[in-house]
């Protein structure tokens, strides 16, 4: 029989990595298991000793995964989930009716966390865990009721339903380039960098030949994982990054980010709620089912 003493690392510091990981934010994290940021630094330290590896890229101002770091969410993550869902399951009932949720954190954060709030208050016994992952989690091994995804609307084993439009255009920080601008036109990328997002390695390429005009040269430019980590980096007026609606809604709303070139241009591409083909969903999920398709419809006649 396996010493489990010897080769778990402590629970704690698991779900410390798994929190940090996932909201990529320490302040975020410790939000999400209601403790201190200084506790989940620690943590998270604690576990990469007894590891003896980095983790965590402490060095920008996100937490940035390393290549070991990846590797090792993408191991813990589901058994991190099975765990939660076996305690959920012998747990004695609150009332309440848990439905587990995935989607991306840019998403999370920018589109729905603001509109929860409404939820509870339509749905008290309804309790909506939200699980944030760029990962693309399997609804049906992990126990999760509903995804949004990103992409065409097609995944084998799920049903899909239309919610939202992506659309994206160029974004910097007020007062980062002389309005007004001309037409875009390659001249006008030249002494401008350029902020590409690594999930996106074509955004730039895509969006000029959209508008008929070269690529830009990305020689200079600064790739960076995340969608939000592009746009909190343009935010500090280090260059012009790929604004993606609806994420980077909040953004211009606020005045923290603006648009020089205009309106946004349809990708192609949308989020579609999504459900596992043979598993039927409880009656809380069909109501968070409804309540999500409502408000993307809400949402789609608004903008």
């Amino acid at each position: 029989m396996a010493d489990f003493r010897v080769s778990l690392p402590p629970f704690a510091a698991l779900r410390a990595f798994h929190a940090a990981a996932t909201h990529e934010r320490f302040r975020d994290a410790a939000e999400s298991l209601g403790i201190t940021e200084s506790a989940i630094s620690h943590q998270v330290k604690r576990l990469e000793e007894f590891l003896r590896v980095a983790l965590i890229d402490r060095s920008g101002a996100r937490a940035r995964l390393t290549d070991t770091g990846r590797r090792y969410l993408a191991q813990i993550e589901p058994a991190l989930l099975q765990i939660q869902a076996a305690t959920e399951a012998v747990r004695p009932s609150s009332g309440r009716s848990v439905v587990r949720l995935t989607l991306a954190p840019s998403l999370a954060t920018a589109w729905l966390i603001p509109k929860l709030s409404a939820f509870e208050r339509e749905r008290p016994e309804i309790g909506l865990q939200l699980i944030t992952s760029t990962r693309v989690i399997d609804l049906k091994r992990d126990q999760v009721d509903l995804a949004i995804r990103h992409g065409m609307g097609a995944w084998d084993g799920l049903d899909s339903t239309f919610l939202l439009e992506e659309a994206a255009m160029p974004v910097c920080a007020p007062g980062y380039l002389d309005l007004p601008l001309p037409k875009p036109t390659a001249d006008v990328f030249r002494n401008i960098r350029l902020i590409v997002s690594a999930n996106f390695p074509d955004e730039w390429e895509e969006w000029a030949r959209a508008h008929g005009i070269d690529p830009p040269a990305l020689g200079d430019s600064i790739t960076l994982e995340a969608m939000e980590q592009a746009l909190q980096l343009a935010e500090n007026g280090h260059g012009l990054a790929m604004g993606r609606r609806p994420v980077v809604d909040d953004w211009l709303e606020n005045g923290r980010l603006i648009a020089p070139f205009g309106a946004a241009d349809p990708t192609g591409a949308a989020y579609y709620l999504c459900k596992s083909t043979d598993l039927p969903l409880t009656a809380a999920a069909r109501h968070v089912e409804r309540w999500l398709t409502e408000t993307a419809a809400s949402w789609r006649g608004e903008n």
